[in-house]
């Protein structure tokens, strides 16, 4: 097990021959804080978001005005999480140069830009949440008033979706997650 900062970290288990950055889907799920239930209740198979809840949907919805590469073909909050499948679609790793040169992107075994632990590639989908974790973080503090305290987990789960029969599925677990609440991995009885 590999140590930052004198500490013991999991290693990550995110693929290594992928660039989270290139165009393609993923399936991604955010849990809150010690996997409390604050983003409302699941009544009659149905999500009623609390106060809270309609803080981060209004977050997540403004996350993707902002960003142009971007989509989400399907979502659900939970009361203690989020599941989603997030696009990304971008022209590619040349950056455009008002049509008269392309600039290469750095090449990752040689450029120092891309080492260190916590590095994340610009449109990618780390840094696509932590951005969105941090924006709804602030507002849900500002909110209750409770400066510095966590929302989210520090982590948060990715699976890259390599076909259509993947896709279909992970779109109908998001779906119908609601409705199988009590049977959910994550499931925490709701405090009424």
């Amino acid at each position: 097990m590999e140590k930052f900062n004198n500490t013991y970290r999991i290693p990550s288990a995110r693929a290594t021959w992928w660039d989270y950055s290139w165009q393609g889907c993923y399936f991604i799920t955010i849990c809150a804080a010690h996997k409390e239930c604050i983003f409302g209740k699941i009544h009659n198979g149905h999500m009623q978001t609390s106060p809270i809840g309609e803080i981060v949907l209004r977050e997540w919805e403004q996350s993707f005005q902002i960003r142009a590469e971007l989509f989400y073909d399907a979502f659900v909050l939970m009361p203690n999480h989020l599941h989603a499948i997030v696009r990304i679609e971008n022209s590619g790793p040349n950056v455009e140069t008002h049509g008269r040169a392309s600039l290469q992107m750095p090449n990752k075994s040689t450029s120092p830009i891309q080492t260190g632990i916590a590095r994340r590639p610009s449109r990618s989908i780390s840094s696509f949440v932590a951005g969105f974790k941090s924006t709804a973080t602030k507002c849900v503090n500002e909110f209750r008033n409770t400066p510095k305290m966590p929302v989210w987990q520090s982590r948060f789960y990715d699976h890259i979706i390599r076909n259509e029969d993947e896709y279909q599925r992970i779109a109908h677990y998001i779906k119908t997650n609601p409705e199988k609440w009590e049977k959910d991995s994550l499931f925490k009885q709701e405090i009424p």
